[in-house]
């Protein structure tokens, strides 16, 4: 059996990870907080639940990439960078549900998308402190 070591969790991203709870997102769009930062519009809301982690949602439009495949590149794109990138996150206290909505009109670069990521995480902190 496989061992599972601390940086391995540290820089995973579990199913626990993933915002997929119907009424936790109805409670995102409609109670939760936004802000704007290209190629990112960012929902937050501190999580109501009895929380073990952050949750997020990853969202493309299909408007905007008809296509499938482009849809799920960006998705991988945008996991990736908030995966290896969400210790940022670590030290705040009430966890948070967090939606990510792409809003580019073409695919960026993983390396543009992973600064923006990272902005946002930064500005999502001094957002969360405004909220509570």
């Amino acid at each position: 059996m496989k061992e599972v070591t601390n940086s391995q969790k540290l820089h995973g991203f579990s199913k626990e990870e993933r915002l997929h709870s119907k009424k936790e997102i109805d409670a995102l769009f409609t109670k939760g907080a936004s802000f704007y930062l290209y190629p990112f519009s960012v929902r937050f809301l501190p999580r109501e639940s009895a929380p073990s982690c952050h949750q997020v949602l990853i969202s493309v439009s299909k408007r905007n990439f008809k296509r499938a495949v482009d849809r799920n590149r960006i998705k991988r794109l945008i996991r990736e960078s908030y995966r290896l990138n969400k210790q940022l996150l670590s030290d705040v206290d009430p966890y948070l549900s967090i939606a990510y909505i792409y809003t580019a009109k073409d695919i960026l670069t993983f390396a543009l998308i992973e600064k923006k990521l990272i902005a946002s995480l930064k500005r999502l902190l001094s957002e969360k402190e405004k909220l509570v």
